[in-house]
Parts: C-alpha cells; structure tokens; sequence
C-alpha cells in the first residue's frame, strides 16, 4: 500500500487489546493483503503473539517482531521511519504515547490510537499540530468505541441532513445503550491516570468540564452545552438518560470535527450525549443509581489515598480483560438525532443516525474500528481537507472508514424522521 517497509505496524501487540487488534488483522487481511508487523518491548513476548496468529494461518508466521521502548525515542524512530502507519493500543497514553507521537510526526508517518485523554489530546495539538501538517502526518486520535461511534455517526447525519435538506443540523444528540461488556485493566488505568491528572491540575479539570476542550483557538470560546450530571428525560426518544463516562470525551472530538472539516455544521453547532436508560419508573431508578454510582467513583478517583487503593486492591492489572464470551456476547448502540431548519422546511426536520456493534464495545468492535482505521489510512482511503495534523476519525479519515466497516460487526444507518415543511 505504501513505499515503506510495512503498511502498519502494531504497537503494543502484547497487550489485552493488541492482541484484539492483531487477531483481527489476521482474520481480515492474513498475510498477502497487508504488509504488517508486530511491535512492543519484549521480542519474546511478541514471538508468542506471533505463534498464536500463524495457528490461524500458517502464513503469518513470517510476520516481522519490532522491538522498541515507550521512552526510547531512538527505538520509536527506528520503527515510525520503516512504516506507512503505527496503530498503538499502549497506554495510559500521557505516560507512554508521547514520544511515539512525536516519531511519528518527524518522520512523517501516519498514526492513529484508543486515546480518550482529552487533556492529552489537547496537548499534542498544541505541540504537534502544524508540525505534522509540514510533514504529512496524519495523527489520528480516538480511533476506538470513543470516539468512532460518535464522531463518524455524527458525520454520516449531517451528510444525510445537507443532500436531503441543502443544509445540516443545528444540534445533535447521542444516546448511547450497551448491553454487557466489562473494562479491562489498561482502560482502567487510563482512567485513573486521568483522574490523578485532574485531581492536581485545575486546567485539566477545566478541559474535562470543556465540550470545546479540543478546538482551535478561534472556536474554542464558542457556545456550548456542558456535559450532562445528573438525570434528564429525553422527550424525542421518550427515555431517561444519565451521564455517559465518555461524554467528556466524544464531544470535544466531534466539535473539534467540525472545526478541522472548515464548519460545514457551522460556528454554533452543539453535540451532547447522555446514557439511555429507558422509560418509566424503571428507566428513571436506572438513570439515577448509574448517575449516583458515576459520581461515587469520580469522587473516589479524585482522592489520592484512596484512588491508590483502589488501583492496588480492587480495580483489573493491566493486560486483563474481559473474558470471550463477555465479548461476544455483548452489544452497543449509539442512536444520534439531529435537528435543524431551512427556507423549504421552516418548521423543522429530524434525521436520525444508528451505530451498533454486536461485540463488547470496548475490545470486540474496537479492535475492528482501529484496525480498519489502519488500513485506511495506510491505503490512502481517506476523505479530508488535511494531508496532515493532529486530527479526529471524521476529519482525518471521513466516510472511507465507515465503507470500510461495512461487512464487520459495526454498522451505521441513517434515516430521515421529520420532516416539516
């Protein structure tokens, strides 16, 4: 696909996630259609990963094994500069993203990642956004359930809403349902990193309160609507909704869209996203036990003594995950409805867009949203107004990665459901 060395490299491949990651790879593309290598600390380690993939094809056992150090930027460098694209499942990636980003970026190689750090995110932009844009570096964060969902569904509406309509939403809002699913222990530790990270900086905290968090300069005061705390009733979807944990992030990522794609939704568009929890009296004492516990937990986070115990004694190691059947068996969607005005529809119109994924949200249809993610961006197979920048999965792959999807067990629909005239 490329003139490098490898189309992808996968870093972190011995991870609970990279090995989603590379087993899918495997299924999909084998060894014939991709150009693709194996990359973490421990080249023994890696071997094994190695001997598991070529059990479900003989062929893979000629996959090269990269060896490298998060913190060794000669060993990062070594490897951006043999690669169309690095796909890493490594982090928190605070602590151990950064050098790699910045190999990346030098070396003009495309990146793409799991991160929900958005006080990170926001730092790579500001340290390597328009160096990436001289070198052609594609530096794509949130390449997972948070914030593909969102962001590309988000994409897919306003699509819809401009050729139906002649003109987008003026406001969308996701509600999101997941059936199963569990974290694993490198999802947890991201988020303990973040909440230290809150708890001993105000401007981090400041960023996570921000659904702007993430714009440029020149939108970043614009209006916006803070992200939901308690309990609410959705009347379009007759449904309660609590805070949704990945709100924080997703709405910073689809407003920074809107910004990097030149503001086709415009200046004051506003994206929100709550947890659908259901209607009556069941839905409502779902919403408020999961918006009591959500506050518990971030309470508990914020306090360093006993976010350390917690860490210790109770939450998953990293490398842990859930187990296959709680993958298989579990489920999400994310239905999105937007809604605007036009001179031929002054009194409104409606579109909705669903996403699912018939896999646990987290490790099932991840693996498949970062891995195609990849494979876009090593093939060229992208739909964007940027050759390079720190940019988002709808600005800096597009549409091409929900064609991608199609086929696996992600899927997006839209449809149009007001339409007044």
């Amino acid at each position: 696909m490329s003139d490098r060395e490898y189309d992808v490299v996968l870093w972190g491949a011995t991870g609970f996630t990279g090995r989603l990651v590379a087993e899918y790879l495997a299924d999909r593309y084998g060894a014939s259609d991709l150009e693709w290598a194996l990359a973490g600390r421990s080249e023994e380690r890696l071997a094994d990963v190695r001997d598991e993939l070529a059990a479900r094809d003989d062929a893979l056992a000629s996959l090269d094994l990269l060896t490298g150090d998060a913190f060794d930027r000669e060993s990062l460098d070594r490897i951006a500069s043999r690669t169309a694209v690095v796909c890493t499942t490594v982090g928190p990636y605070a602590r151990y993203g950064s050098e790699l980003v910045a190999a990346c970026v030098e070396h003009g190689t495309n990146y793409c990642d799991l991160s929900g750090e958005v006080h990170w995110m926001r730092r790579t932009i500001d340290d390597h956004h328009e160096r990436a844009r001289e070198t052609g570096a594609r530096i794509v964060h949130g390449c997972g359930f948070d914030s593909v969902p969102s962001d590309l569904g988000t994409l897919v509406l306003q699509t819809h809403a401009d050729e139906e309509f002649g003109t987008p939403c003026d406001e969308v809002r996701g509600l999101v349902s997941i059936r199963g699913g569990a974290f694993s222990g490198g999802t947890i530790a991201s988020m303990v990193e973040l909440y230290e990270a809150a708890a001993e900086d105000r401007e981090v905290r400041r960023l996570l309160a921000d659904p702007r968090a993430l714009d440029p300069t020149e939108s970043r005061g614009a209006p916006a609507e803070r992200p939901q705390r308690g309990v609410r009733r959705d009347r379009d979807a007759d449904t309660w909704t609590a805070p949704f944990v990945m709100a924080r992030i997703n709405e910073p990522v689809v407003s920074r869209s809107n910004a990097l794609l030149e503001y086709p939704w415009g200046h004051t568009f506003r994206y929100s996203e709550a947890l659908r929890t259901g209607d009556g009296v069941g839905g409502l004492a779902r919403a408020g036990a999961l918006a009591a516990g959500q506050g518990l937990l971030a309470g508990a986070l914020s306090v360093g003594p006993v976010r350390r115990a917690l860490d210790r004694y109770v939450l998953p190691d990293p490398g842990d995950g859930p187990d296959e059947e709680t993958i298989e068996g579990s489920s999400f969607e994310v239905r999105l409805r937007g809604s605007g005005a036009s001179d031929a529809h002054p009194s409104g119109f409606a579109v909705e867009a669903t996403v699912r994924g018939d896999r646990d949200p987290g490790y099932g249809s991840t693996c498949r949203l970062l891995g195609e993610a990849a494979v876009c961006l090593a093939s060229g197979e992208v739909d964007s107004p940027h050759d390079g920048g720190v940019l988002t999965p709808a600005s800096g792959i597009g549409l091409p990665l929900v064609e991608r999807l199609e086929g696996t067990v992600v899927s997006f629909d839209v449809e149009t459901v007001e339409s007044g005239d």
